[in-house]
This record gives structure tokens, C-alpha cells and sequence, in this order.
């Protein structure tokens, strides 16, 4: 279920302009509007979760297509072979901004451990 105030879900409604790498009926990958590295892409789920901690057990095959469809856009970019990182942030302490679930796919530079 979308929510009007939702950034991602006006993307996906077409509301809101988005460079959209790949899509399907469950997910889509976006290009941040405000990257951190040269290759800086959203992994999103179309279902409304405000955070990971509010995912529910019936949501673990949407997480999982999260993590494959994530390997399978570093692997069309060709960043499996300098190497990619992965993040979720959960909650304004851990710097999420935007309360839509997304996993971030950073590559292109150097990414230093830690991270912030």
C-alpha cells in the first residue's frame, strides 16, 4: 500500500521523477538524488515498510529478492569486480532520512570501514 507523503511511492506512482535502473512487480532500483559514491543506486520494495524493524515473517522472500536483485544490478554494472557495500540504515540515529525500506548499493570508490 503506497503512502501519499512517501517519496519512493511517489516514484513509483510516477508522481515523482526517478532514474530507474531495473523494476518488476516487487521492488525497484533507483540512482540516489543525493549520491555518496560514483555509483550510489536504492534497492526499494514497492510494499510500504517504514524501516527493517517493522518488516513482518511473511516479508523474508521480499528481503531475499532484495539481496539477488542487489547482485544482480552489481553484476550488469560490472561492480562485482572492484567490489560494492551494501547498507541498510534503521532509524534517524542510524541516518535513515526517508521511512520507506531501502538498501543502499555504493561503489566506484573507496568505501572505508568503518563507515561513519
Amino acid at each position: 500500500m503506497a503512502h501519499e507523503d512517501c517519496v519512493f511511492c511517489q516514484v513509483f506512482e510516477k508522481k515523482l521523477p526517478g532514474k530507474i535502473e531495473y523494476e518488476d512487480d516487487d521492488l525497484a532500483v533507483i540512482w540516489d538524488i543525493n549520491p555518496q559514491a560514483p555509483v550510489h543506486l536504492l534497492i526499494i520494495p514497492k510494499k510500504h515498510i517504514a524501516k527493517l524493524s517493522e518488516v513482518e515473517d511473511d516479508d523474508s522472500d521480499l528481503l531475499c529478492k532484495m539481496f539477488i536483485v542487489a547482485r544482480n544490478v552489481a553484476k550488469k554494472l560490472k561492480l562485482n569486480e572492484s567490489g560494492y557495500r551494501l547498507v541498510v540504515n534503521e532509524g534517524k540515529g542510524a541516518g535513515q532520512t526517508i521511512f520507506h525500506l531501502h538498501m543502499h548499493l555504493l561503489s566506484g570508490r573507496r568505501l572505508m570501514w568503518p563507515p561513519g
